[in-house]
């Protein structure tokens, strides 16, 4: 600090004559003085960068830059002087001289606007804004370099970058035209600026990361430089295209550098995806690279390995399975120990097959092991790799048969709204959920992340209006992802197989909604029941390198009746045969949720589906009126008919199974069925069942279904599998006191159109007026409910049973089992019955709904309108029977919670029954009841 001082002191004595007397001591030693001038330089640039004072020593550091300031500028005139034509002119001292005045320049203590606006006043008064002053000079001297320019570029764009990133609007204006002038020099040496323009987007991706540049810099740059390539003659077009390939990634990178330190990961996953698209775009090798691993990173921070995966995918795709030497570019990790393209490629191989697998996207790790596995055997010869990579690859194939994997839902969700960054701003993006999340959770997370936001309760695209406010506004609902399997799968497989492909590999979504053409028909809601259906395309299949894309189309088609019910007889009789592959594969299945979806098909007091049909679409008058749907008409008798061979091999299995306290359930069922049998057969023709189906018996190893259950009361409920409440409704729970029917109000009040998400309040105040009335309102409440539910399940696939949970509850005790339950004419079993009832009960019709199973309860999920005996008595609350009539009926107010709930006495046994163990059911586990 002394020697410093000491030297500040004397140069700060020196006039213009001193420091030209200075130079002259050194004789016409020209080396002597080149020698000089270059430590001088970077004597001042280390002082510069290593100040030998504290930062808060205002008046000492201001002092020895206006010094120094003096010294550079009376240097600066040795070299225009003595070193800049041709035959004298040294380009290592003039690069130093470069190198010192920017790094004089953008020193912290020059940078004003960090200071308090007092302080600033004062250093403005006393010294004056020396980095406009040297920043003026420096632009002078750039010109003054002439046709010695060429030999700068493009070492030199860096530092003039640096300079003209500082926030000063008059240095800016200044100094942005010199790269303008770099861009001519190189184009009229090389007849392009190439490597100006690859340097310019490599410093200006650290610069601003670095935290330099803002708005102002990018509207400067554009203008400035747009203007002069525009004057030019041959610069004109590729000048113009190169400006806004820079804006564009100025635009980029800054809202990178926004939200970079953000607590929203997903936010600085989007930026980072848009920053290496761009790379990957223009081509820049490196630079994409480097955001991958920046992604990878935030996506292994997240636990999204699948995505993480993808992500490494991308960088493996760049390389060759070759001896190829490996460029320090394609290196970016220290992990990553190779020499060759090859080499690098299988260690990525490794680490993205280990990603797949933690993942659970076993499908994908089978087909880059594939890859790897013909390198190791035909090219490297490794068979020691090779038959440890084919031990993972088995057991991948088995867990793909064995594991059951959660399906995660999918959420479109519109950012609209000028308070949203320019990323998500009036775009649409297609969601891929976290396992078991439901809407309600993913909603609450996304408002979470915009706290300021106003959730929109239509699912309507918003008008010119809502886009244009300064506001935020998210619009969110659930799709269905539309399966497209592989051309792979040309004959029927396995459900566990194709699972897979119902919710991976996805880029085309829907959403529908029911609408009504015509006049109301009371007797028939088929007839004239239209569905809206809204198709969205995203940019790339999910998963991918990201959980969400944006969405690229939108277009709606409208599904006539007839092809709804089409599409809902398919879907039934694909989860019957579905869930009877299941149970041929795995006997240890629980055998109640066979039951409910056998009992709801085949009870005549459900079998109103059929004749829905019948009367809305196989009469004359729609035959005369319709002669094109007679094609139609063909395939939807036909799925009908094709319904009772998987019904007759599904009720098989059931009386393989049923338990002995069921068996007279299961004789009323066959009664049922039979009947349902005769009438399908005589209408509609006999099929039998394919072989293929008989041949899966026994053929398979039993899934791990029965490892992945858990209880209700610690399992998550997901909005992908609404049926999954219908599997824990089993009648072997004990007693009323574990089966809560409360939830099932506020479920089936949620389970409306997402075009109407927030009419919940609204509709409880009219149930509750409307409680007393039963079946003469019961379309009404229709008519409001299912309606504007997601009528088809056809398009949501929401009642597919792809996931078996089993209860493991206790069955109920015979104690709680009765014959005769109220005064309505309901069957059920009774520990011993007597002689009477050895035989099949009769099949005794209840009230017909004017909706059927495949209608009004197929398609909202809920099976529940025909739970099998024993029930409970009917006491304080509904009846099950009557769930689908009274539903309108149990509230808060008829019915106590379940912990108050009294049990019906005992019936008189020899040996008294142990007491049920209480379950509750936390409401809260009911899922959104938002069909999808």
């Amino acid at each position: 600090g002394n020697f410093v001082a000491c030297m500040t002191a004397i140069l700060r004595q020196m006039e213009d004559y001193h420091y030209a007397h200075l130079i002259k001591t050194f004789g016409k030693m020209r080396s002597d003085v080149v020698d000089f001038l270059m430590e001088t330089f970077i004597m001042f640039k280390n002082l510069i960068g290593k100040n030998v004072y504290p930062f808060d020593w205002v008046i000492m550091n201001m002092m020895q830059n206006k010094v120094f300031l003096r010294a550079i500028n009376q240097y600066a005139d040795m070299l225009n002087k003595k070193f800049l034509d041709q035959a004298n002119f040294e380009l290592q001292l003039w690069n130093n001289y470069f190198h010192l005045a920017v790094a004089f320049l953008t020193q912290e203590s020059l940078q004003l606007e960090n200071f308090s606006s007092a302080k600033r006043a004062k250093i403005l008064n006393k010294y004056g804004d020396m980095r406009r002053q040297i920043g003026f000079e420096i632009r002078d001297m750039w010109y003054n370099l002439g046709q010695h320019k060429i030999k700068f570029i493009p070492e030199m764009v860096g530092p003039i970058l640096e300079m003209t990133l500082i926030p000063e609007t008059e240095l800016r204006k200044a100094t942005i035209p010199i790269f303008f002038d770099m861009m001519q020099c190189e184009f009229h040496s090389t007849r392009s600026f190439q490597m100006f323009e690859n340097e310019i987007i490599t410093k200006l991706d650290h610069e601003v990361e670095g935290g330099r540049g803002d708005e102002q810099y990018k509207v400067l740059f554009d203008k400035i430089l747009l203007e002069h390539c525009r004057k030019h003659k041959y610069l004109a077009k590729n000048g113009e295209t190169f400006v806004k390939l820079v804006v564009h990634l100025m635009e980029r990178l800054l809202d990178y550098r926004t939200i970079m330190h953000d607590e929203n990961k997903e936010n600085r996953m989007s930026c980072t995806v848009n920053v290496l698209n761009f790379y990957k775009e223009i081509e820049r090798e490196e630079m994409y690279i480097r955001y991958l691993y920046k992604l990878c990173d935030l996506h292994k921070e997240c636990d999204n390995y699948t995505e993480a995966a993808y992500t490494l995918l991308l960088h493996a795709k760049l390389l060759k399975w070759s001896e190829e030497a490996c460029a320090a570019h394609l290196t970016q990790r220290d992990g990553y120990q190779a020499t060759t393209q090859g080499q690098l490629k299988d260690q990525l191989y490794q680490e993205i097959i280990h990603y797949f697998d933690k993942g659970k996207m076993w499908e994908e790790a089978i087909a880059l092991g594939k890859e790897l596995a013909e390198q190791y055997e035909n090219e490297m010869f490794d068979y020691e790799q090779l038959s440890e990579l084919l031990r993972k690859q088995a057991q991948f194939y088995e867990n793909i048969v064995k594991v059951i994997r959660p399906k995660p839902d999918y959420f479109a969700v519109g950012y609209y709204g000028q308070g949203f960054p320019t990323f998500l701003r009036n775009k649409v993006f297609i969601y891929r959920g976290k396992e078991y999340e439901r809407r309600e959770d993913f909603e609450a997370r996304l408002l979470t992340q915009f706290p300021n936001a106003e959730k929109m309760k239509t699912t309507s695209p918003p008008g010119d209006d809502i886009k244009n406010s300064p506001g935020q506004y998210i619009q969110c609902f659930t799709l269905k992802p539309k399966l497209d399997l592989p051309p792979k799968f040309h004959k029927p497989v396995s459900e566990q197989i194709v699972s897979f492909y119902r919710v991976n590999e996805v880029q085309r979504f829907e959403y529908s909604r029911p609408i009504r053409k015509g006049e109301k028909n009371p007797d028939n809601e088929f007839a004239n029941m239209w569905i809206e259906r809204t198709v969205y395309l995203t940019a790339y299949k999910l998963p991918g390198i990201l959980r969400w894309f944006e969405v690229k189309s939108v277009f709606m088609v409208e599904i006539s009746p007839l092809e709804n019910a089409i599409e809902t007889m398919q879907l039934t009789n694909d989860r019957i045969n579905n869930m009877v592959q299941q149970h041929l594969s795995d006997p240890n299945l629980p055998i109640n949720p066979l039951s409910m979806l056998l009992n709801g098909i085949v009870d005549p007091a459900v079998m109103g589906g059929f004749t829905n049909y019948e009367k809305a679409f196989f009469t004359e008058k729609y035959m005369h009126e319709h002669p094109e749907d007679h094609e139609k008409i063909e395939k939807l008798k036909d799925l009908i008919a094709w319904q009772i061979p998987f019904l007759a091999e599904g009720i098989r299995i059931h009386g393989e199974k049923v338990t002995e306290a069921l068996r007279p359930f299961h004789e009323r069922m066959e009664a049922c069925f039979k009947q349902l049998k005769e009438k399908v057969e005589k209408q509609y023709g006999v099929r039998t069942i394919p072989s293929s189906l008989d041949d899966r018996r026994g053929s398979r190893p039993r899934s791990m279904v029965r490892s992945f259950t858990m209880p209700s009361s610690s399992r998550p409920l997901s909005v992908a599998s609404v049926s999954s409440i219908s599997s824990d409704s089993t009648p072997s729970r004990p007693g009323s006191d574990g089966f809560v029917l409360e939830p099932l109000l506020p479920k089936k009040m949620h389970s409306r159109s997402q075009d109407k998400l927030d009419k919940d309040d609204l509709d409880k105040d009219k149930k509750e007026k409307k409680k007393e009335k039963r079946n003469s309102k019961h379309q009404e409440i229709f008519d409001k409910e299912f309606k504007s539910t997601d009528i088809s399940l056809q398009q949501s696939e929401a009642v597919i049973l792809s996931e078996t949970i089993s209860p493991l509850r206790p069955q109920r005790p015979k104690s709680q089992v009765i014959n005769v339950i109220s005064s309505e004419r309901r069957f059920s079993v009774s520990p011993s019955p007597p002689a009477s009832q050895a035989t099949p009960p009769p099949i005794t019709p209840r009230t017909k709904l004017s909706f059927s199973l495949q209608s009004s309860l197929e398609l909202n999920g809920l099976e529940m309108a025909d739970i099998p005996p024993p029930l409970p008595l009917k006491g304080s609350m509904a009846d099950y029977g009557n769930l689908m009539e009274n539903q309108e009926l149990i509230s808060p107010t008829t019915s106590p919670p379940a912990h108050q709930r009294h049990l019906p006495p005992p019936l008189p046994s020899k040996t008294p029954p142990p007491p049920p163990p209480k379950t509750t059911r936390k409401q809260t586990s009911i899922d959104s009841g938002i069909v999808q």
